[in-house]
């Protein structure tokens, strides 16, 4: 019984996320509905308050969720891209780049900072920031990158990262800034190479 209740708790859960991605990537999220949203799933605002606390806390869901799957789709791109330097520019790369999606601009470089605060702060960015402060050790360990203290260069490549991505989002041309933001990433990162490429 109390299995089946857990199972239905994280479905509905799971509704409420897909709804509101939908909803806050189609209007926004000042302008999507509480009461549609939860219409649209068959469930009750109760669900959502019981969930989420309110629509911020169901918002930072929906970032969170989205945040991950940005991060994790950098990083199988950085994976392909071949040894641990030039994964470390490829994760980077691929992230900045994701700003050119709507869904992303829209609810992670907009609304997200927007409601939510400094995207430094989010749990997902704390992910992201110890995933890199590994890569950068690993590469300090092998002599690819200077002696840094690794949770400093961590911080700069991410936050380097993350407000080209915001840059290309609040851009009225994102095209003609990816590459732009693309090429002063892979400089800025290029100063913690031992050897400047």
């Amino acid at each position: 019984m109390a299995k089946r209740r857990i199972e239905s708790m994280e479905e509905n859960r799971a509704k409420l996320i897909a709804a509101a991605r939908k909803a806050f990537a189609e209007k926004g999220y000042a302008a999507a509905s509480m009461d549609e949203l939860t219409a649209d799933v068959g469930l009750t605002r109760g669900a959502l308050y019981h969930n989420f606390g309110d629509k911020r806390g169901l918002l930072a869901a929906v970032v969170h969720q989205i945040d991950s799957d940005m991060a994790a789709r950098a990083q199988a791109l950085g994976t392909r891209a071949g040894d641990g330097w030039q994964a470390l520019l490829a994760e980077g790369a691929a992230y900045i780049e994701m700003a050119l999606d709507p869904e992303v601009q829209r609810i992670v470089l907009l609304d997200g900072p927007a409601v939510l605060g400094d995207p430094s702060q989010w749990p997902s960015q704390g992910a992201c920031l110890q995933a890199t402060r590994r890569a950068v050790e690993h590469l300090m360990a092998q002599g690819t990158v200077k002696p840094v203290d690794p949770e400093a260069a961590a911080r700069l490549l991410c936050g380097a990262a993350l407000n080209a991505a915001l840059w290309i989002a609040a851009s009225d041309n994102p095209q003609d800034v990816l590459p732009k933001a693309i090429e002063a990433f892979q400089c800025l990162a290029s100063g913690f190479l031992v050897k400047a490429e």
